[in-house]
């Protein structure tokens, strides 16, 4: 027995969740008024009795229209009828329909193909986190409570905020509440891939299908099959690429460069920026065809300015996480952290508070009206001391700014060695955790020559 197939999405006008699901509506001909909801799968419209949808006119075929419910819309496909089935005045063969739309089938009987909405019931989130995500606020409950209904299905999300307000993080609660949870979680970061790499990134290559194609390489979107690929700042990706992007949520394969042949991939995509995807279609930098199949279901990420409650809780998560239970928030502590204006959102508290556990008040110097403050993180790391670097003394016997410039080129070499060896290669994750833009990143990858294991 065949289900009926429905869609989750947010609605354009009212931002309410809605599930969809498209029916057939003969509104003129001889069996003007018959309705069908559409199944999973493939409805039969004709006069022959075996159809899912019977007609009585007598110029329609016996088996005149194929309609099958796909990924990215409603496929119409006439089955070389005598008459022929036309869409807004033209014979048609087959079409993608994913909008109400009006057929002509044979001479006299009008069909619509037409979306019915329901409006989802999102409810009440109770609990103080999605996954690895906290939040006790109104804007994060409505949030977790909204992903907490389309986290199981199959619905195309489409994360919006700030830098630093924990897109990934959610991105990968979904995927882990979802039923690709065993599934790989593959991460592209649209921002950071050069633009010549791209489409081998994206989608692979062939060996030998340009200069330094060594070996066949799959793509990062093939890689994610049977799992989620997160699109992080899809804003990013360049608008010459974007058309291949779209062929391959549409069709759900994808071809490697310098391949014919397409492979077929089973992916749930997940996007995110920081942008207005809005103002860059009307801009035309993106294109808007691209921006509604990733706008299924839309969310906002709030920023932390906005949820200053959730502070306290985060900063002794942050603190726990780092091995250091027991973080000890003192009034004045408290009073600094809920003025500043947190500019890089959950990543900058993070960072402040991985600082403050290292260097006690030193750290908090530039939070809140900028003048030193004094409250104690906890009783230990204030108490811990300050000890210089050692510095060698060949760069002593250096004019001052020569000396500082070597010393600066030491410390960002090893650090980012260290950084990128903590998160195997992991260029966004390493700036999450450094609290550095991940661009600013690869170009000291590059003025360093280091090598990025990235598998």
């Amino acid at each position: 027995m065949s289900t009926i197939h429905t869609q989750l999405l947010t609605d354009d006008a009212s931002g309410m969740l809605v599930e969809r699901v498209f029916r057939l509506r003969v509104v003129s001909g001889p069996d003007a008024g018959k309705e069908h909801t559409l199944d999973e799968g493939t409805t039969m419209v004709g006069t022959h009795t075996d159809n899912d949808l019977v007609l009585t006119d007598a110029t329609v075929s016996r088996y005149h229209l194929e309609v099958r419910v796909r990924r990215d819309g409603i496929e119409i496909r006439d089955l070389d009828t005598t008459n022929g089935s036309k869409h807004g005045g033209v014979r048609i063969n087959s079409i993608v329909l994913n909008a109400a739309a009006r057929l002509r089938l044979g001479k006299h009987t009008e069909m619509d193909v037409e979306p019915v909405d329901t409006n989802v019931e999102v409810g009440e989130w109770h609990g103080d986190r999605f996954g690895d995500v906290l939040g006790t606020t109104t804007p994060m409950r409505r949030l977790f409570a909204l992903l907490g209904k389309a986290a199981p299905t199959e619905a195309t999300i489409l994360l919006q905020g700030e830098t630093g307000t924990g897109k990934e993080a959610i991105a990968e609660a979904v995927h882990r509440t979802s039923k690709r949870a065993k599934g790989p979680f593959i991460v592209v970061d649209c921002g950071s891939i050069p633009h010549e790499l791209i489409a081998s990134e994206l989608f692979g290559h062939a060996k030998g299908s340009f200069t330094g194609a060594n070996a066949d390489k799959q793509g990062l979107i093939e890689a994610a099959n049977q799992g989620t690929l997160f699109l992080d700042e899809i804003g990013e990706l360049a608008i010459d690429l974007q058309p291949q992007l779209l062929r391959v949520l549409d069709r759900r394969q994808v071809r490697r460069v310098g391949e014919t042949q397409s492979v077929d991939v089973d992916i749930r995509v997940i996007a995110a920026t920081h942008r207005d995807l809005r103002a860059m279609v009307k801009a035309g930098t993106f294109r808007e065809d691209l921006y509604y199949r990733l706008a299924v279901v839309a969310t906002f990420v709030p920023p932390l300015r906005d949820r200053k409650a959730d502070i306290p809780a985060l900063a002794a998560w942050f603190a726990e996480r780092m091995g250091r239970g027991g973080f000890a928030q003192s009034p004045t502590l408290l009073d600094l952290l809920q003025r500043h204006d947190w500019p890089g959102n959950v990543r900058e508290l993070r960072n402040v508070v991985e600082r403050a556990l290292s260097l006690g008040d030193a750290a908090l110097q530039d939070l809140g009206d900028g003048r030193p403050s004094s409250p104690s993180i906890d009783s230990e790391s204030t108490k811990r001391p300050s000890t210089p670097l050692p510095i060698g003394g060949d760069v002593l016997e250096l004019p001052f700014k020569e000396a500082k410039a070597a010393l600066v080129e030491s410390f960002e070499r090893d650090y980012l060695v260290a950084l990128l060896a903590r998160h195997r290669g992991n260029i966004s994750r390493a700036a999450a955790e450094a609290g550095i833009d991940r661009n600013y990143i690869h170009r000291l990858v590059k003025k360093y020559g280091l090598e990025v294991d990235r598998g």
